[in-house]
């Protein structure tokens, strides 16, 4: 059994909490928080000791692996003490918000960055694991467009979107990898507009709540984000890929597929689901499962460091493209 310590026990903590006890290769050896009652929640529930110093679990010898949701200004400094412990390392995305210490990070790891797994779940939901699996089988012949939907529920408190890093960073950052991972090549160029459309209190933040990016690659494939803070109707989570052979999308989740029809309404379906620990609940399973596989078959990490420095490459270009109404050169 793989004994890992899950580091922050927030939300997403606790998303991979359950998980980690569930595993049938893994168990939950510890739960680190500066709150320690939220540590011992869940270590009640699923096992393990509550600590409240993450570098205690990392340097304890009966921990084999951490998984960090720490918020992200700890990331690196986590990150590399347990990499140089030894440890294996799930850390959630963004490496930083500086793509400097980002860059820094990577080359501070060396031959350890092969143990260390960024989190970008998205790769790992079915639907989009279906898509990139479907491309490389030439569904859709010749590659041309990739279009991203991804509109959040409602605004996030004001008090996380100041230290959030800015809708690109922080929301957009999960399209941009998953651009990149379905497109099988790196952008060349960006563009971005941004807009409050809903918000005026973000300008003082130098952040948008409405935003669109286009991207093309050396090959001329191109790629366009949808991302909003606000939706009205739900969690949209969308994909199309076009291409001389056809094209592929995928549908929103629901809780259920039942559609009502009537003399008054046509094809009425329930609501989306909520928000993202309930429209990526398997692909938080999948993703931890990836990152145990990798451990005890001594694989590489599907999801590396490089391409969290690359997703906030992307971020920052998108940034400042939005920020000066520019074409900006990623070559």
């Amino acid at each position: 059994m793989i004994r890992i310590a899950m580091l922050g026990a927030g939300r997403i903590g606790q998303v991979h909490a359950a998980n980690i006890a569930q595993h049938k290769e893994a168990t939950l050896a510890a739960v680190v928080d500066p709150l320690i009652e939220n540590a011992q929640a869940l270590t009640t529930a699923y096992g393990g000791i509550a600590l409240a110093d993450p570098l205690e679990a990392i340097s304890h010898p009966d921990i084999d692996a951490v998984v960090i949701g720490t918020p992200t200004h700890t990331h690196v400094e986590l990150m590399l003490a347990a990499a140089k412990a030894g440890k294996a390392v799930l850390c959630e995305k963004p490496v930083d918000l500086d793509i400097a210490k980002a860059y820094a990070a990577e080359n501070a790891l060396g031959e350890r960055a092969r143990r260390v797994m960024l989190g970008f779940n998205r790769r790992f939901d079915p639907s989009f694991s279906e898509i990139h699996r479907r491309i490389a089988e030439g569904d859709i012949g010749d590659f041309h467009q990739l279009i991203i939907t991804s509109r959040d529920p409602g605004l996030a408190p004001m008090n996380y979107l100041k230290h959030s890093g800015g809708i690109f960073r922080d929301m957009m950052i999960h399209d941009l990898d998953l651009a990149r991972w379905i497109l099988g090549e790196e952008p060349v160029e960006i563009s971005a507009c941004g807009s409050r459309m809903f918000e005026p209190a973000l300008e003082a933040m130098g952040d948008y709540d409405t935003v669109m990016v286009q991207m093309r690659t050396a090959s001329g494939k191109q790629c366009q984000i949808n991302c909003s803070r606000q939706a009205v109707y739900g969690y949209d989570q969308r994909m199309e890929v076009f291409g001389s052979g056809g094209m592929i999308l995928n549908d929103n989740l629901r809780e259920t597929t039942t559609r009502r029809f009537s003399a008054q309404e046509t094809e009425v379906r329930g609501p989306l689901l909520n928000f993202f620990m309930q429209r990526y609940t398997e692909a938080y399973r999948l993703e931890i499962d990836a990152f145990i596989t990798a451990i005890k078959h001594d694989k590489p990490m599907p999801v590396t460091v490089k391409d969290g420095c690359q997703a906030l490459k992307l971020a920052d270009a998108a940034q400042l493209a939005a920020d000066t109404h520019a074409v900006v050169s990623l070559a």
